[in-house]
């Protein structure tokens, strides 16, 4: 008869162990779950997948649930470092990697790849240098969803759309220099709703798009890292991959509701929606959050070249302020709330503190010329 205290204070030592006291698949803290199956350990979120995989593995609590001593001793011999050792083995570069923050269907594609399809123990290939299926993309103009045929080649380093699956001529070529993707469901409405930004005649265009099967869209969003990895590559020959990685395109910084004013402070201020990119160090603003294209964009520089963000107060119902000061211009906004202003005030200066590079000078100077 197992002994209930014992095997469960074994199970909570086992937890705060190093490897142990953070998720196995999303590096959440203090999981409250075990796979028993797989010598896991792992958070409740994590778990609901695993509840969804008996085939390769079966989950308990280890507070509540009861645990035959056969079981404990196995999650003994096995344990988060030992697993991920066979699991993880050969996870490519480019692949992201979910974290405890992360959308659903990322986290839950993550870990049916880890151990339903064991894509990372080295048994099977992963990248395919030519993708090609058919994804929903919403109107430029309509709010409807509408099949378009996508097609990414990683020798070309692009990726096209066509209106028609018989058309020969791509409604758009996107290169992987331009282009930005990011998981974004709350927005488009769809669980595997998916956003593409890339420049177009110097504007950030917007794409939205999702499929019906998670596998698949999150396949098309590591086999487009997948391409722009190939594409730094190329470009950077004797560059380390870790240090190419954190140029591969990853979510905005922040993004949300605020209102702004024109140049000369006086005209009324008009709600917009915002989207603040570290990697490009630009604040871009649409009308709305599902816009096509850009209304305008706000290069952030350095405190060393003149940029500067504080915070203001004004009456009235948006009195949650921001100014921002570049060399050319001030800009002001305004928060609905104070942890709004607080959020963006953090987040501007995030940009702002960061040094430039060199095509971080570059890109400002071409913003410069088309002002």
């Amino acid at each position: 008869m197992a002994n209930l205290e014992r095997n469960k204070k074994i199970l909570l030592d086992l937890v705060k162990q190093p490897g142990n006291h953070l998720c196995a698949d999303c590096g959440a803290p203090e999981p409250d779950w075990a796979s028993y199956v797989l010598g896991i350990f792992v958070c409740l979120n994590c778990c609901g997948t695993h509840r969804d995989l008996p085939a390769v593995s079966r989950v308990k609590s280890i507070r509540l649930d009861y645990w035959e001593d056969s079981l404990v001793e196995f999650m003994r011999e096995r344990g988060n470092s030992s697993s991920n050792a066979v699991y993880e083995k050969c996870i490519p570069a480019f692949f992201y990697q979910p974290q405890q923050k992360d959308c659903v269907v990322l986290r839950d594609q993550w870990i049916r790849a880890k151990y339903e399809r064991r894509e990372f123990t080295g048994e099977h290939p992963y990248l395919q240098h030519i993708l090609e299926s058919t994804l929903w993309k919403k109107g430029k103009v309509k709010k409807s969803f509408l099949k378009r045929t996508f097609l990414l080649s990683r020798k070309e380093f692009t990726l096209r759309y066509f209106v028609r699956e018989d058309s020969k001529v791509p409604k758009a070529v996107i290169y992987m220099k331009d282009l930005s993707v990011s998981f974004q469901p709350e927005k488009i409405g769809h669980a595997h709703g998916l956003q593409i930004s890339y420049l177009k005649e110097e504007r950030t265009r917007n794409l939205f798009v999702y499929h019906e099967s998670g596998q698949v869209i999150v396949s098309w969003f590591n086999a487009i890292r997948a391409t722009q990895l190939a594409y730094l590559q190329r470009k950077h020959p004797t560059v380390e991959d870790n240090e190419l990685i954190p140029q591969i395109s990853r979510c905005c910084l922040k993004e949300g509701y605020m209102e702004k004013t024109g140049p000369m402070q006086w005209e009324p201020f008009k709600k917009r929606w915002f989207t603040l990119s570290l990697r490009a160090r630009k604040l871009l603003y649409f009308k709305t959050p599902m816009d096509a294209l850009e209304l305008g964009a706000v290069f952030i520089g350095t405190e060393n070249y003149g940029y500067s963000v504080t915070g203001r107060r004004r009456p009235g119902r948006w009195n949650w302020g921001i100014a921002m000061t570049t060399p050319g211009r001030q800009f002001i906004f305004m928060c609905e709330q104070e942890q709004d202003q607080r959020e963006w005030l953090e987040a501007l200066q995030e940009v702002i503190s960061r040094p430039m590079t060199l095509q971080d000078y570059a890109n400002e100077a071409n913003w410069r010329r088309r002002k």
